[in-house]
């Protein structure tokens, strides 16, 4: 059984950050398990036994970096928090390294764990912003209809059709929903 904030916490934390320090200093073509295991402090049989892999560890780092880090603004409406988290969602994920994130999270992901805990994540911020719009007495579609309507087109653009994406698709995609 995994102890939080037990070893097992102490060597998650210490290979994503060695993974996220060697990325950062020599890009991650570079990145070997005996690499990451020398700079975190483990040896190499520690990452493959709970990682398996490069590519699963990998995974593991883009979904932790993928984990929003603050609740979505409130901007007093509905269709304004709606827009401006989408803005914001449509932005972190269609960057270059958003891109690549997701690419790892789901390239290492057999069981779709790992895609199911990034779905869960824009799920939780949404209905954050649904639950707010509750409390205000505005009429609200349910999570699932926001995540088909305006979060999947987006990933689908993101994920099947490269190219820059406006923050104006994201308005069109929240007026279309609330229309």
């Amino acid at each position: 059984m995994v102890r939080p904030g037990g070893r097992s916490a102490r060597v998650q934390q210490a290979v994503h950050e060695a993974v996220r320090d060697l990325e950062a200093e020599g890009g991650r073509e570079t990145l070997t398990v005996p690499q990451i295991a020398a700079r975190a402090g483990v040896t190499p049989s520690t990452i493959y036994r709970r990682w398996g892999d490069l590519r699963e560890l990998l995974s593991d780092v883009a979904v932790e970096r993928l984990r929003p880090e603050t609740p979505p603004e409130d901007r007093g409406g509905l269709a304004a928090d709606l827009e401006a988290w989408a803005e914001q969602f449509l932005d972190e994920m269609s960057s270059p390294p958003g891109r690549a994130y997701i690419r790892d999270a789901l390239l290492g992901d057999p069981d779709g764990s790992n895609a199911g805990q990034c779905s869960a994540y824009a799920a939780d911020q949404v209905d954050v912003i649904l639950a707010r719009a509750t409390q205000r007495g505005e009429p609200v579609p349910d999570v699932e209809t926001v995540l088909d309507s305006v979060v999947a087109p987006m990933m689908y653009r993101i994920l099947f059709r490269p190219g820059p994406l406006e923050p104006a698709y994201a308005r069109r995609l929240v007026s279309s929903l609330l229309g």
